[in-house]
């Protein structure tokens, strides 16, 4: 995000990324052992999968949350795909992409590749769709993602009788229908990972025109080139796809039907599964515990790049203070909480970058950065109250509210947390669980005193959890600020040296965590229950929630 992605604070809470393999011997390896047998075969090949949120819009320009980005991940398909290592593998390039000396200019040949309607796949498509998210009036949160593309930040920053000039300009070009150059600011490292990511899927700019504000909002006014086929979309029940005999790949792909249930109560998605009205859910705290004596060879952990953390909105006068801040993180018992409500390998938060994140400099950043975050302490955050109050001339805390997610643990969270702070401060808070839509749109319009949200990496590296707090970044809802940050993330973002740009994040973290501009709660891990005649399901740690590219349904094991 950067590339971001905001993840619903449900079950364990729902984020990441999977994703499927390239073509032949290779996509067998990346996605799993989708071979087929003659068992498999006699099997239907439809699976059935639970999601706690509904996507609010299936456009690749304008996605922001880790529903839109799975489903759209199925429906569609960028240059590559990652495999189930989190390795990207041609998807609709037909090759690995060709890249200059100087690592800035990558040329990359398509594949004879159609659209689910039949027409072909064309380097133009991928040109007009980095247009349009870098158009001002697109309205893209995610548009500085492409913002590394040269040029890319000219569009964003162009009045609007600019933008147009500002296009043609833009270092990315169709040389001829199936190859597309693409002409970088500087040396990404990751960016081949990049283009496996929604953001970078190509589009038809007929049917965006077509469809105008409606583009992405209804299962007819989409169209992909991948998998499957968004067939029904019954808004705030269930997505249904069936396989698109157009893509690339249909040989290697089994599944002819894929129904996705919106299903935001955790007893009700287990309910489910346990009637054989689905295949796949995720688990609560409780159920995973309960679970893992009684149908342990069922679950799948997945360990995701996701943090999860308090957002103070600092144009609250009150959470405006550093102080107040740091009093009400430190507050709360971070190993209490995953204790008490996870249980499942979530860790406590020693910083904002997740757990398992590398740090560009081949060492995973926590091992490198330590801890940045201080442990919880009731007596410090004590003083820190007292202190903040004493800044701001007043004798107690005004009310303030919590806002969260209302399914799965959502709620359990916003009490849990609240509690401590009744209990560490004699501060009572009140909640506000809202469903996961709605939070994410109260989140972005700032309309929250404190939001309890999750972030989920869309790259592995850690400046996808610190670049969004830059003044003025997409992204930066809490409204925080500091010069001196804005200069190490500007400076890491220049670094051509892994070891000094991996020193700058680390520097950049302390000062976040320093100032307390949000507060860390943990790292995430979520468990999944899948039945065993699900095979070739790819629970990846970032990017998107699950790939079902390479799913086959075997007959059930006795």
């Amino acid at each position: 995000m950067k590339a971001k992605k905001w993840v619903s604070t449900a079950v364990a809470l729902t984020l990441v990324g999977s994703i499927a393999a390239g073509c032949g011997s290779d996509d067998k390896a990346a996605t799993g052992d989708n071979g087929g047998t003659d068992k498999a075969n006699a099997a239907k090949q439809e699976l059935r999968i639970n999601f706690n949120a509904e996507p609010p819009v299936l456009d690749s320009s304008k996605g922001t949350t880790n529903a839109a980005f799975t489903m759209l991940n199925a429906l569609n398909e960028g240059l590559y795909r990652l495999d189930k290592d989190g390795k990207p593998q041609p998807g609709l390039a037909a090759a690995k992409p060709e890249i200059s000396k100087d690592g800035l200019v990558y040329t990359i040949k398509l594949r004879d590749a159609k659209w689910a309607d039949g027409q072909p796949v064309k380097a133009s498509d991928f040109v007009y769709s980095f247009q349009r998210t870098l158009d001002p009036s697109t309205k893209a949160q995610y548009n500085f993602m492409t913002a590394w593309i040269k040029g890319g930040n000219d569009i964003i920053k162009a009045k609007p009788e600019e933008v147009e000039a500002k296009k043609k300009a833009l270092g990315v070009k169709a040389i001829d229908e199936k190859t597309l150059e693409i002409t970088l600011e500087k040396p990404v490292t990751f960016f081949e990972d990049l283009l496996a990511f929604p953001i970078f899927f190509p589009q038809r700019e007929d049917l965006v025109t077509k469809n105008g504000e409606k583009y992405g909002g209804d299962a007819d006014k989409i169209i992909g080139a991948g998998p499957f086929v968004l067939k029904q979309w019954n808004h705030d029940q269930n997505l249904v796809f069936e396989k698109n005999p157009n893509y690339w790949d249909a040989a290697n792909v089994k599944l002819e039907k894929l129904t996705v249930n919106i299903v935001t109560d955790s007893n009700s998605s287990l309910n489910l599964y346990e009637t054989e009205e689905t295949d796949v859910t995720n688990l609560s705290s409780d159920q995973f515990k309960a679970k893992s004596q009684t149908d342990k060879e069922n679950i799948k952990v997945k360990n995701e790049l996701t943090s999860m953390y308090f957002m103070y909105n600092q144009k609250n006068k009150v959470l405006a203070n550093a102080n107040i801040r740091k009093a009400l993180t430190l507050a709360v018992d971070r190993d209490a909480y995953v204790l008490t409500l996870a249980n499942n390998g979530t860790a406590a938060a020693r910083g904002l970058v997740a757990d398992g994140t590398q740090d560009g400099n081949k060492n995973e950043f926590r091992k490198t950065a330590g801890d940045t975050l201080p442990k919880a302490d009731p007596a410090k955050a004590k003083e820190y109250l007292a202190a903040g109050l004493k800044e701001l001339g007043i004798d107690k805390l005004p009310e303030l509210k919590l806002l969260g997610d209302e399914q799965g643990s959502g709620k359990k969270s916003i009490e849990f947390l609240m509690g401590e702070w009744e209990k560490n401060l004699g501060y009572k808070a009140v909640g506000e669980p809202v469903p996961h839509k709605l939070r994410v749109e109260r989140q972005n319009k700032g309309d929250y005193d404190i939001v309890l949200a999750l972030w989920g990496a869309d790259y592995n590296d850690p400046m996808t959890f610190l670049d969004m707090w830059v003044t003025g970044s997409e992204f930066n809802n809490v409204y925080y600020s500091n010069p001196t940050y804005d200069e190490k993330i500007k400076a890491a973002d220049k670094e051509a040296d892994p070891a000094k740009r991996s020193q700058l994040l680390v520097d950049a973290e302390k000062i976040l965590m320093e100032d307390m501009a949000v507060g860390p709660v943990y790292s995430r891990k979520v468990p999944y229950l899948v039945r065993n005649t699900v095979q070739g399901l790819v629970l990846p740690n970032y990017g998107m929630e699950w790939d079902v590219k390479g799913v086959t349904i075997t007959e059930a094991k006795k």
